[in-house]
């Protein structure tokens, strides 16, 4: 496993990769709005084995142990742009067989990438993504922003990002808060998705309803297939971590 800080347009991300398996394509694994590569635990580790590929996770820019923002303020587009500067790392670590694997925010931005930069990836799995902004991922922004005044939520974050936690819960509540994020929407990026899509959800997530997977499923030009798991929320890869590695594993090992 090679741990280090990379350059990648004068932003230094934290980077954990392991190249093990070669001639086999790469599983880029992109956190949520809180995460990072630590929060990720033997996820990676354990898909890796289970489907013979290689595997880099990232901290953001202001996530882990990656450096801090500059600021908490963000454009609407900034999952545009973190997709963009996805690109830069990709091409800087002369990656062109991508798996991207991206849970909530890392869903929305896997897809995006997968629509500006087509060449550089071969599968999508995207979990509890989104596409557009509904009442009950504002609720739920409002109930982590409860929680983080009135638990120790600010303790336990600040375990995996230091002392950058108060900036990144702001960028991300904030943003998503603001009148002007209401009409956020990348619907018309879906059909310059060519490559395969898994589409993984809870059926029960708190952050989305099923909307989120129909509506990206029908607009995509290559072929995609929906997971909707029964009872479960917004976080999948833990609550079921077995049921999605087996999926996962069998829908990439049908395409390599």
């Amino acid at each position: 496993m090679e741990r280090r800080t990379i350059d990648v347009k004068d932003k230094k991300l934290y980077i954990e990769y392991n190249n093990p398996f070669e001639n086999r394509p790469t599983i880029v694994f992109l956190h949520d709005s809180l995460g990072s590569v630590e929060l990720w635990r033997d996820f990676p580790a354990k898909l890796s084995e289970a489907a013979k590929c290689n595997t880099i996770a990232y901290d953001r820019l202001g996530y882990g142990k990656s450096n801090p923002m500059s600021t908490h303020e963000r454009p609407v587009n900034y999952m545009e742009l973190e997709a963009d500067l996805l690109n830069d790392l990709l091409a800087e670590l002369n990656i062109n067989n991508a798996i991207l694997f991206g849970h909530s925010d890392g869903g929305t931005i896997a897809l995006i990438t997968a629509a500006k930069y087509p060449k550089r990836v071969e599968v999508v799995i995207c979990e509890a993504g989104h596409i557009f902004v509904e009442d009950v991922t504002l609720k739920g922004v409002y109930d982590a922003w409860e929680a983080y005044k009135t638990t120790d939520l600010p303790q336990r974050l600040q375990k995996y990002h230091g002392d950058k936690v108060e900036m990144l819960f702001k960028a991300w509540t904030e943003t998503w808060t603001r009148d002007d994020y209401k009409n956020w929407n990348i619907e018309y990026l879906l059909k310059d998705i060519t490559c395969p899509l898994l589409f993984i959800q809870g059926e029960a997530d708190e952050y989305g309803t099923l909307d989120q997977v129909e509506k990206t499923v029908s607009q995509v030009s290559g072929s995609a297939e929906k997971y909707i798991i029964p009872q479960i929320g917004h976080t999948p890869h833990k609550e079921v971590p077995e049921l999605v590695l087996e999926k996962v594993t069998d829908f990439i090992n049908t395409r390599f």
